[in-house]
């Protein structure tokens, strides 16, 4: 039996999972936390050091394994200087520090010139933005959240390659850093360490880390932007498929040999971002479950289980928003800002927390047939299904509401999809499996799926999506 560890930290919550292979493949959850935003100063911030705190509990829970991998959400970082010490707790992507950049970017370089360099939607939180606002003096080096935890856990500097692609300062053709453009932006190159593939060998546990949580193994990098893990253990069968990652949010889109950089794609907003083997997870983000979420926490004591029990009985189409609209980016009274919304769009608010929730939950299935439609015509791929992976694939009703509006099959699970993708591709490293191929054969044969087919009104879908 293998055993292997992977590091998986949400923008809600962080575990370490201790996975098995023999045979099969089994989870376990060595230890999880909690991961929220800590206002100081006016500035939202991540708290790394108590993030890296519970990892190294999570480590010395699981137990002597044969490697160890990190994986995270994208676009957050570390600045370090030269003698590799942090310069500042790393900024949360919510934090409303980027207000104007991307358009100040867009008219210094040309929005064009940027879309054929990155490949990237425009959102106002990659990277690219948020260094341009940020203070670099001092800096010698950034670190993506992931690549940040494996220095203290390594002592070595390096930049995995999939989630490198989501600052917009990658190269989506050569995936090298894009250090003309960078220049161009004012932005130091010695900044960008070297980039790793997946599977690369990342170093081994620092001597005081291995003294402290009791054992030693290497660290492995991973496809370590979360969306990436998830992708890489789809439990497709064949290339005609959509994918949604769902959580916090949906990352919808198609799995494609190379980046589509047409006028037509930068106009729909679809990014081109790095996967496992050379692919590109040709995709759009849509604001996800964080609408839910934070639903949830306007309504204190409330079930969510009840809650999707009443909605599943409300009256569908009553209200219908835009879940990208910015905003809804921000925390706060989610509820009030629907109801605003449904005000400016000469809709009648919802009136309970169920019709809340399926305000939202309509909302949301609506951003994925658009995403999912819109990657096929875009991208040439034909789709027979669509698989939805992560934490919103135990949502029963949002499962069905997507395969409703998207007018496909809907295959639910793995809901610990980005975990699978995290270990598999430290088993392939180690020679344990062989391809991509066979790492989703081993998550179908391992993970219980659900399949949901298309029923209900399809016409009243898409008049549904013509009111957005």
């Amino acid at each position: 039996m293998t055993r292997l560890a992977a590091v998986d930290l949400g923008a809600s919550s962080g575990r370490v999972m201790l996975a098995e292979l023999s045979g099969g493949l089994r989870l376990t959850e060595a230890h999880r936390f909690p991961n929220g935003p800590v206002r100081v100063a006016g500035r939202l911030h991540w708290d790394i050091l108590g993030l890296y705190r519970e990892i190294l509990a999570g480590l010395r829970a699981a137990g002597p394994v044969s490697s160890i991998g990190v994986d995270s959400w994208a676009v957050d970082y570390g600045l370090l200087d030269e003698s590799g010490a942090l310069l500042g707790n790393p900024v949360h992507y919510r934090d409303d520090r980027t207000q104007g950049v991307a358009e100040q970017v867009a008219a210094q370089v040309g929005a064009a010139t940027l879309y054929e360099t990155s490949g990237l939607q425009v959102l106002p939180f990659n990277t690219i933005y948020q260094l341009l606002a940020d203070r670099l003096d001092g800096a010698a080096t950034m670190l993506l959240i992931p690549d940040l935890i494996g220095y203290w856990l390594t002592g070595e500097l390096g930049a995995e390659v999939t989630n490198a692609s989501t600052t917009g300062l990658l190269d989506v053709r050569t995936r090298a850093w894009a250090l003309p453009l960078a220049e161009r932006l004012g932005l130091p190159a010695g900044l960008f360490p070297p980039l790793r593939q997946p599977g690369d060998h990342a170093g081994d546990l620092r001597p005081d880390v291995a003294a402290e949580i009791g054992w030693s193994a290497p660290v492995r990098a991973v496809a370590s932007h979360d969306t990436a893990s998830a992708v890489a253990a789809v439990p497709a069968s064949g290339p005609a498929f959509a994918y949604i990652s769902c959580g916090t949010w949906s990352l919808a889109g198609v799995e494609l040999p190379g980046p589509v950089l047409t006028q037509e794609s930068r106009a729909a907003n679809f990014t081109n971002e790095a996967g496992v083997d050379g692919t590109v997870r040709y995709l759009r983000n849509v604001m996800g479950l964080w609408l839910l979420q934070e639903c949830l926490r306007a309504w204190p004591g409330s079930d969510l289980r009840e809650l999707l029990k009443a909605a599943a009985g409300e009256r569908p189409f009553a209200a219908v928003v835009n879940p990208d609209e910015p905003v809804f980016l921000p925390p706060g009274d989610m509820p009030a800002r629907i109801a605003a919304e449904c005000r400016r769009t000469g809709q009648r608010p919802p009136s309970s927390p169920a019709a809340f929730t399926r305000c939202v939950l309509e909302s949301l299935a609506l951003g994925h047939r658009l995403a999912v439609r819109q990657a096929m015509e875009l991208s040439g791929r034909e789709v027979e299904v669509v698989h939805l992976v992560g934490g919103g694939s135990r949502n029963e009703l949002l499962c069905q509401l997507t395969a409703d509006a998207c007018e496909l099959p809907v295959v639910a699970g793995p809901a610990e999809a980005t975990t699978f993708g995290n270990v598999l591709v430290q088993a392939r490293a180690a020679g344990l499996v062989s391809d991509l191929e066979e790492m989703r054969s081993l998550v179908a044969a391992s993970e219980p799926l659900r399949r949901y087919e298309p029923s209900g009104d399809g016409a009243a879908w898409r008049e549904a999506a013509a009111r957005l």
